[in-house]
């Protein structure tokens, strides 16, 4: 247990700072507000959205997320597949690991043919060391940080519904086609993307593919699928000391059993968080099987 809190708190403590090494030069070119499910009175952000670097990988994390947004990184035309990604970075619903899990993998979208969004969803509402405050409320036990988070990882799963309508509705101005959106998530940001697979509310809400990697599915129900499941990619490492693997064996189960589309990698190293860092490590070739996975899927 000692462990985990150590290895928890280097993931999540930051220092205030808005410049970061090795920081994506992938630009977006739109920033797009999302219209969803407004959040209660009694949630409230004070000092707005904040950049912090994370001393664990020395890469930018934002945090106090009050208002769901959308960042449109577009590949040139001539290369378009035509496919769209939403990108959820992960962050315990605290922060988001907005490059090594969001920008980072964008660029590769863009390189790849593929349209990529990067979603800011909600989050909980944090001072100037989210890291700390997480590491506080994990000390109390995790079925009361659950409980504690629970209005808010409603509010990002909204988010993440609300991001597919809007690209749905507005497919053409991206020059994407309609039925080929997909979300992917890490961590936390697995929570949003795992929760639109398995519990869309209507068609224009419903991805056509997606990939939780290292997702934290705990909190949602992997025994049962939607009622028109589409294909799912997973990856995640034998070595993830949350120990995630064990929800995502789960979910292949429930979908293997059901005879439904679904891959899902294990890889004997790689740890949590392993994202789109190049560790030397098993993991490192998720990214290589994700596309090729969307190759046979014909997706691009």
């Amino acid at each position: 247990m000692k462990y985990f809190f150590v290895i928890t708190a280097i993931l999540f403590v930051g220092v205030l700072n808005s410049f970061a090494q090795n920081a994506s030069t992938t630009k977006a070119s739109e920033i797009i507000r999302l219209e969803s499910i407004p959040s209660s009175s009694d949630m409230i952000w004070e000092g707005g959205e904040r950049t912090l670097i994370s001393e664990w990988d020395k890469l930018p994390t934002v945090s106090n997320v009050s208002t769901p947004s959308l960042a449109a990184f577009l590949p040139d035309p001539s290369k378009a597949s035509g496919m769209a990604l939403i990108i959820a970075p992960g962050g315990g619903f605290h922060s988001l690991s907005i490059d090594n899990e969001g920008n980072f993998l964008a660029q590769w979208c863009v390189e790849h043919g593929i349209a990529a969004f990067v979603l800011k969803y909600r989050l909980v509402p944090t001072g100037e060391n989210p890291g700390k405050e997480f590491m506080e409320k994990l000390e109390k036990g995790q079925e009361k940080l659950d409980a504690d988070m629970a209005p808010y990882i409603k509010l990002a799963n909204a988010d993440g519904l609300a991001a597919i309508t809007y690209l749905r509705e507005n497919a053409a101005k991206y020059t994407i086609n309609p039925a080929k959106i997909g979300i992917i998530g890490f961590s936390a940001g697995g929570t949003v993307a795992a929760n639109a697979g398995l519990n869309y509310t209507s068609e224009k809400n419903r991805p056509d593919f997606f990939a939780p990697i290292y997702a934290a599915m705990h909190v949602l129900d992997l025994t049962k699928l939607a009622p028109k499941p589409m294909p799912l990619f997973m990856a995640v490492a034998s070595d993830d000391f949350f120990g995630f693997q064990k929800q995502s064996i789960e979910l292949y189960k429930t979908y293997n059993v059901a005879k439904q589309p679904v891959e899902l990698h294990i890889y004997e190293k790689g740890n949590h968080g392993f994202g789109m860092k190049k560790q030397n490590l098993p993991s490192d070739e998720w990214i290589n099987a994700f596309r090729k996975w969307l190759e046979s899927q014909d997706l691009i």
